[in-house]
């Protein structure tokens, strides 16, 4: 097994269950994060006792999103908070499920051919959010929140989630939520279809693993695993288009005033102060 530093994962037959595991900092994410999630997941896949893969936060929160340190460093040039990660490399996601899938650099959870739950028990923002909309279903704590923040550090709508948000909401919410940013409970995304259900915060997770449980005493496991194929195929045209685009938009992102304001004014716990534009926004590079 694995030693993780940054996650836990823990196989309980026919369960597997990823916990990200930086408590300290409501779970922020890392590219050692990402590189210890992906390898747990492609070990998820590959185990047959694995039904179904859960994936949770330590402590009480789900993720903050990106590490802000992080966030500033790069924003500085600072690279230094980038940690290699070789010894994890694996590839996860069925590569019949098509590019647009396999390929995501977080949507490759969408390839994956076993479902992929998130138990969000505590709060989600930024970049989590389209993480956990990759996932195939997302079971939400009532008094969690949910914010998608880009617009509030100077970002733009990243890792997918222009192509995820609005084919769960629709476009008027989807803008909504990317445009303000606001908080919004569980009962709230529950109602919006962003997630499924909201439940109280105790019973998040227990539920999430007991609805792995009862697919795998009731129904077929290659039945599940050719519906999310062609659940995934047949809405699919254009994801990795979008998300290769959202890139890089936001590597152009972090070159701007903009972003630099956005992540001190959150460090500083101050209101951001950005300028106003005149004509058209930056489009970005085709």
């Amino acid at each position: 097994m694995t030693d993780y530093e940054e996650i836990r994962y823990d196989v309980d037959d026919p369960v597997a269950t990823i916990t990200l595991n930086r408590p300290d900092v409501l779970n922020a994410w890392t590219d050692r994060m990402a590189a210890e999630v992906r390898h747990a997941v492609a070990a998820a896949e590959s185990d047959r006792r694995v039904v179904g893969i859960v994936l949770t936060g330590a402590g009480r929160g789900f993720c903050a999103g990106a590490d802000l340190r992080r966030l500033s460093a790069i924003g500085s040039g600072d690279r230094s908070f980038v940690r290699p990660s070789s010894e994890l490399t694996s590839e996860p996601g069925d590569a019949a499920f098509g590019d647009d899938l396999h390929l995501g650099t977080y949507t490759y959870l969408m390839s994956v051919p076993k479902p992929v739950i998130a138990a969000i028990n505590g709060p989600v923002a930024g970049m989590a959010v389209p993480i956990v909309l990759a996932c195939d279903l997302r079971f939400m704590a009532e008094d969690a929140v949910l914010t998608t923040s880009f617009s509030q550090r100077g970002l733009i709508a990243e890792w997918g989630i222009s192509w995820l948000l609005p084919r769960l909401t629709g476009t008027a919410v989807a803008l909504d939520l990317l445009f303000s940013s606001r908080k919004i409970s569980g009962t709230e995304a529950a109602a919006l279809r962003v997630v499924n259900a909201a439940l109280p915060r105790e019973q998040v997770l227990a539920h999430a693993q007991q609805y792995v449980r009862d697919l795998a005493a009731t129904t077929s496991p290659t039945s599940l695993a050719i519906m999310k194929r062609q659940v995934y195929q047949q809405v699919h045209p254009g994801l990795l288009a979008a998300e290769r685009e959202a890139y890089q938009l936001m590597l152009e992102s972090f070159g701007r005033p903009d972003f630099r304001e956005g992540v001190d004014s959150y460090l500083e716990r101050r209101p951001p102060s950005f300028e106003r534009v005149s004509g058209q926004a930056p489009a970005g590079k085709p």
